[in-house]
């Protein structure tokens, strides 16, 4: 019945009933104050939410929200504040049961509203200016050097006033040096004990300067100090080396290191294995150095205008330039590659970084021995007679055994026939060599005056003891240093008996 009576009100049309629209409000309705308070009152029908948000919006001290950066700033917080929620779902859902966790508080959005564990009324006690653990300052001394009357005068010397300023003035040691905080501790230190760390600290710095010196120029046992590194990896970068693969042997003048040749084929390819010999640039384990190149002509105008570690290098040119001449002779050797400052690059001598072994450490038959004496000899007549250099210190350490021959290593200090204690160093040389292929068993190995005159040529008469035939040796340095001096040659004075002529230097290209 009624809905036929709500029928029966709307006007029918060929299309149905026309439903009745409500009246349309006015934009000054709208935007009245009325409606703005109706809408606040059914705002606040709703129950609060349980969140630090919610409680500042509806709580009694709100702020007033009739500006729009604080509710700007209500409704951050209320994201943030759910982003937050979320993250420590996604954390705890991440983490599981593992013992090992990982936080995702770095992600989180941090409000002073929230999470501050520190009170506002919390303040550092160092920024206060009534700090009860200050020490006390030392009270300075006028000019008069007393303060003070009577029986209650002050000198500058108080016992008291000294410690203290002695404490105070710990504060101008060095950095490095801990010294402590001494607060409210009022710390007296006497004039002998501030002397004693004064001392103390000073001597300390100078031994750091020294430590640091000593790590920054110069080589250790099976390291290199930072510039040498810097030339290996430069090395490395112009394609003369592929990769440097590690330490294979260290000296009392050297550590070598074996490398793979790279790509570099300007002026002449590098080999696929090759050696870097970095000459140590501290001169404690070879302290006589210098007694092997200040007298050798090639080099005694440019060794007088250098300094200790310049020599270095120096010594490594010299290696250089005998090992070329040892090449042109055609005497198994390295072959020079590239020589940079004080590192030498050099050819390898073994197979498959496997480096050959050294005449004392390999174990040969006696006719292999036997080949290798004489293989000996006549390398030594090669390098005196043809490349006019003594070895100066061969022995079975520096002689390798490769492919059947035997190969000359560490020439750096040989020197020329014309040097003033070259013969010396020959004498030695056949001394070593001698005395190891006689204990080997070599039957053929000659005796050290033996193979010293026929190495030199000289002849020189073989007397009942060695030191008749030393003192021989050194009557002839003698005359070749006369000689030398009073014509400015370099040649040597004493020929052989079979008329050869004196031996002449080579140039070095």
């Amino acid at each position: 019945m009624d809905q036929a009576v709500v029928t029966a009100e709307l006007p029918k049309t060929p299309w149905g009933f026309v439903v009745k629209q409500p009246p349309a409000c006015s934009l000054t309705d709208v935007m009245s104050e009325q409606l703005a308070k109706q809408l606040d009152e059914e705002n606040e029908a709703f129950a609060s939410l349980n969140n630090p948000v919610a409680d500042l919006l509806l709580s009694d001290e709100a702020p007033e929200t009739t500006s729009d950066l604080m509710l700007a700033k209500m409704l951050q917080m209320q994201f943030d504040h759910e982003f937050d929620e979320q993250l420590r779902r996604e954390e705890k859902k991440f983490n599981g049961d593992s013992k090992v966790s990982i936080s995702f508080e770095n992600y989180r959005m941090v409000h002073p509203y929230e999470d501050s564990d520190s009170s506002e009324d919390e303040v550092d006690w160092q920024d206060t200016r009534d700090d009860p653990y200050r020490a006390e300052k030392p009270q300075t001394t006028p000019r008069r050097g007393f303060t003070g009357k009577g029986k209650n005068i002050t000198t500058k010397h108080d016992a008291v006033t000294c410690g203290r300023k002695n404490t105070a003035r710990m504060d101008n040691f060095a950095p490095e040096v801990h010294v402590g905080d001494g607060l409210g501790m009022d710390l007296k230190l006497s004039n002998q004990v501030f002397n004693a760390l004064k001392q103390h600290c000073h001597s300390e710095q100078r031994r750091s300067a020294r430590l640091h010196e000593k790590k920054e120029h110069s080589t250790a046992e099976q390291a290199v100090d930072p510039r040498t590194r810097l030339l290996m990896y430069k090395m490395v970068n112009a394609g003369v080396l592929e990769n440097i693969n590690g330490c294979i042997s260290t000296g009392k003048e050297s550590v070598v290191f074996h490398a793979n040749g790279g790509s570099q084929t300007d002026p002449k390819p590098v080999p696929q294995e090759v050696v870097l010999k970095v000459y140590k640039t501290t001169l404690n384990e070879f302290k006589n150095r210098d007694r092997y190149i200040k007298d050798d002509y090639r080099f005694i105008d440019r060794f007088s205008k250098l300094n200790p570690r310049k020599i270095i290098r120096l010594w490594a040119e010299k290696e250089m330039h005998n090992l070329s001449r040892m090449k042109k002779a055609e005497i198994p050797c390295p072959e020079v590659v590239l020589l940079k400052k004080h590192i030498l690059v050099m050819s390898f001598i073994g197979k498959d970084h496997v480096p050959a072994p050294k005449l004392k450490d390999v174990v040969l038959s006696s006719e292999d021995m036997k080949n290798a004496f004489y293989q000996v000899l006549h390398v030594m007549q090669q390098l005196y007679q043809e490349c006019n250099l003594v070895h100066a210190d061969l022995s079975e350490y520096n002689m390798l055994w490769h492919q059947g021959k035997v190969w000359l290593i560490d020439v750096g200090q040989s020197v020329e026939p014309t040097h003033p204690h070259a013969l010396e160093f020959l004498f030695r040389d056949c001394r070593n060599v001698a005395t190891f292929f006689q204990k080997r068993g070599v039957s053929e190995a000659m005796s050290v005056y033996e193979l010293f005159n026929s190495v030199s040529g000289l002849n020189v008469p073989v007397g009942e003891e060695e030191a008749e035939f030393i003192s021989e040796i050194v009557a002839l340095e003698k005359r070749n240093e006369d000689h030398v001096q009073r014509r400015g040659k370099k040649t040597f004075p004493v020929s052989s008996d079979d008329g050869s002529p004196p031996l002449q230097p080579d140039c070095d290209d």
